[in-house]
């Protein structure tokens, strides 16, 4: 059997999610407008498309077999 998680828990996890990508980006990414802000928001970014990804898609990234 498989362990997956329900639509309520996914829900809250984008939410928790949400909250700390808009957060980091406030204090370190887009938000600062700096070249500084560039780098480190694109970064994040990245990271934020790859755990959203994970969470809708049910996919552990880390697996690698």
């Amino acid at each position: 059997m498989r362990n997956r998680q329900g639509c309520l828990a996914g829900l809250l996890e984008l939410f928790f999610i949400n909250k700390a990508y808009e957060w980091g980006q406030s204090r370190f990414g887009f938000g600062q407008r700096s070249c500084s802000g560039c780098g480190c928001g694109l970064i994040m970014l990245l990271i934020f498309i790859l755990v959203v990804g994970g969470i809708i898609c049910n996919t552990n990234w880390l697996k690698l077999f």
